[in-house]
């Protein structure tokens, strides 16, 4: 079925084939417009639309198998509802005559497109914060980390610095207490030999 022939399809529904045609193109119209602004289209019952990024890598050309570099892009995305999966796989039955096929948006669900974009433009805010405040958490413990290891190891050299001034003023001392005693032996052997 191509758009000529979804307008005729629909033609008898909304009162004629020129309000079919501007309803099909007013629809396909805010689905493309939504999707490529970033948002995602969802229709209850039908699937889903959404904007993808897809990251630059490499792929093989198939008629030389060169390998060639492919740009980063951002390609649309369907994803098909659960009602519509079960219409297509068989495990529900189209229902006969101009019954709706698919499942009715809950009530209170339809509102403006301005309500909406309010909506996800709040979310997106509020993921923006959570995110800078989870970076900010993270630098902030790094840079706590950073100042508990900074202490550490000054410490450690302090510590380190009295051991080694401290085994330096122990050596001076035993080295002039050394002298000392060679010559309070000395003077003892001395008058030890003299009384003999």
């Amino acid at each position: 079925m191509n758009k000529a022939q979804l307008v005729e399809a629909i033609a008898d529904k909304l009162g004629g084939r020129q309000n079919a045609a501007e309803a099909v193109d007013a629809v396909l119209d805010a689905i493309v417009r939504a999707t490529v602004a970033g948002d995602r289209v969802s229709v209850t019952g039908f699937g889903s639309f959404e904007k993808v990024e897809r990251p630059a890598r490499y792929a093989r050309n198939p008629q030389t198998g060169e390998r060639v570099r492919v740009k980063k892009t951002a390609v649309p995305r369907f994803r098909a509802g659960q009602g519509f999966k079960d219409l297509v796989s068989g495990t529900k039955k189209l229902p006969k005559g101009g019954e709706v096929a698919v499942k009715k948006a809950p009530k209170g669900s339809l509102s403006g497109g301005v309500t909406v974009k309010k909506a996800a433009v709040k979310k997106a805010a509020a993921k923006k914060a959570a995110v800078k405040k989870a970076a900010a958490k993270k630098t902030t413990a790094k840079k706590t980390t950073a100042k508990k290891v900074t202490a550490k190891k000054t410490t450690a050299k302090k510590t380190t610095a009295k051991k080694a001034a401290a085994k330096k003023a122990t050596a001076k001392k035993a080295a002039k207490k050394a002298p000392a005693k060679k010559a309070t032996a000395r003077k003892t052997a001395t008058k030890r030999t003299a009384r003999r």
